[in-house]
């Protein structure tokens, strides 16, 4: 799962984070039985505090059309665990990892469920962007 993820948020981080993009979210959806799907989101705010932040989208980078489509017979919850596992790896060593941490947050979770938050951005505000 690791390679598949990394080499799919390489593809779409070739674009640039717009400015006003504050924290990203990388959503997942249970599709159909064992059938997963990604997308990644950046929002104008962030509030650890209340996770409607993750619902205050500025752009899809162009993955609701294209999402990331995953395949697992683990239930919805080792399927998270995998996933914010795989994100956190990269967020150590991906190649577009210092693009992405100079958001305020970066989080996963199910649309309809919890936001786990993989990094914070310690001295960030929440209102300042990606630069």
């Amino acid at each position: 799962m690791d390679q598949k993820i990394e080499k799919w948020v390489d593809e779409v981080l070739k674009q640039d984070i717009p400015n006003d993009v504050v924290a990203v979210m990388f959503n997942l959806y249970e599709d159909d039985e064992n059938i997963y799907s990604m997308e990644i989101v950046g929002t104008e705010n962030f509030d650890e505090e209340d996770e409607d932040w993750a619902c205050d989208e500025l752009t899809d980078f162009g993955t609701r059309e294209n999402p990331l489509v995953l395949e697992s017979d683990s239930g919805w919850e080792e399927v998270l665990s995998k996933v914010s596992e795989s994100l956190k790896r990269y967020l150590e060593t991906g190649k577009h990892a210092a693009k992405l941490k100079r958001c305020t947050a970066i989080a996963t979770g199910f649309v309809d469920g919890d936001v786990e938050i993989l990094w914070t951005h310690g001295s960030c505000g929440a209102t300042s962007g990606c630069m």
